[in-house]
């Protein structure tokens, strides 16, 4: 699993009117809670957590100063899914809240891996960095019909605010050895695709939803992805991991190619894996020198860590 704090007050995030929509089956979204209107929190950043929730619950996140959370789909990261009642409380203390789920790849412990694993092909290689993980072919509609939508629709029946989509980054990563006759370029446009299709479903179940997905900036590039998102999630902007910068090329890159999604009007949530309160205090005055939401926090993301003082 790719794991991963202030906003700028005029990076203001123009958020759809929240309309009323009707209940569904049980295979569809039910009834929404009534989402925030307006603009995203612009002061006060961010907090992130996937796992470790102390006794399942979310008391620990509803306590914290952060007006924006972004957790998992499922408190054991497999089918107990966080209920609607749940959900609701930690909006509740005044947060936006949105789930977190993977769009490029899969993980053995999810509840759709040993279905999707039968399909033929549908499964690429393992994630070297994440030995329990493997890309799949997010571009067939097979993967949106088992794991895509199914996820979508279960966030909306919960109530989040949004949605926080990581691996897009599965475009660069994947072998392709196991994909003959598609470039690189291909597949970024298949991801855009892919994430141009969750913005207008998710929407059109929940106008107004939030759609952030984490890494792979650069996809900007190409028609559609901006206007698709309301902001972006970016991991390792200044730190890699406790007491190492992030100073290779690629880093650079990420950087002006969030500034230029910040200067489009979307909204950056930056998070930090550090430690030492030199690097804590360095990374979030960047965050505050470039106007993004940050978070600096354990590469783990399994407890709460203070927001930026």
């Amino acid at each position: 699993m790719s794991l991963g704090g202030r906003w700028r007050a005029m990076v203001a995030l123009a958020v759809g009117l929240a309309l009323a929509v009707t209940g569904c089956t049980r295979d569809g979204p039910a009834r929404p809670a009534e989402i925030r209107t307006g603009p995203a929190p612009v002061s006060g950043g961010w907090v992130y957590q996937l796992q470790g929730y102390p006794g399942g619950r979310l008391d620990e996140l509803a306590r914290t100063p952060q007006p924006l959370a972004v957790i998992d789909l499922a408190r054991d990261a497999h089918a107990d899914y966080f209920t609607r009642a749940e959900v609701g409380a930690l909006r509740s203390s005044g947060k936006v809240v949105l789930a977190y789920f993977e769009i490029g790849s899969i993980e053995q412990f999810r509840p759709e891996y040993p279905r999707i694993r039968q399909e033929p092909g549908l499964v690429l290689n393992r994630w070297p960095d994440w030995p329990d993980e493997f890309f799949v072919r997010y571009w067939e509609q097979r993967w949106w019909d088992m794991a895509v939508r199914p996820r979508i629709d279960q966030a909306v029946r919960a109530g989040f605010d949004g949605i926080y989509l990581d691996t897009p980054l599965a475009y660069e990563e994947l072998d392709l050895a196991l994909t003959p006759g598609r470039s690189r370029t291909d597949l970024a446009r298949a991801m855009v695709e892919l994430i141009v299709r969750i913005s207008r479903y998710a929407k059109g179940q929940r106008p107004g939803l939030l759609v952030y997905p984490q890494n792979s900036p650069e996809l900007r590039a190409y028609d559609g992805y901006t206007a698709a998102i309301d902001g972006i999630g970016m991991e390792d902007l200044f730190y890699r991991s406790p007491g190492d910068p992030c100073t290779e090329s690629w880093c650079e890159e990420n950087l002006g190619n969030a500034r230029a999604l910040r200067d489009a009007g979307k909204q950056v949530l930056a998070v930090d894996y550090a430690d030492r309160a030199e690097d804590v205090r360095a990374a979030c005055a960047r965050y505050r020198q470039e106007g993004f939401g940050g978070y600096v926090t354990s590469r783990a993301l399994d407890r709460v860590h203070p927001p930026c003082p």
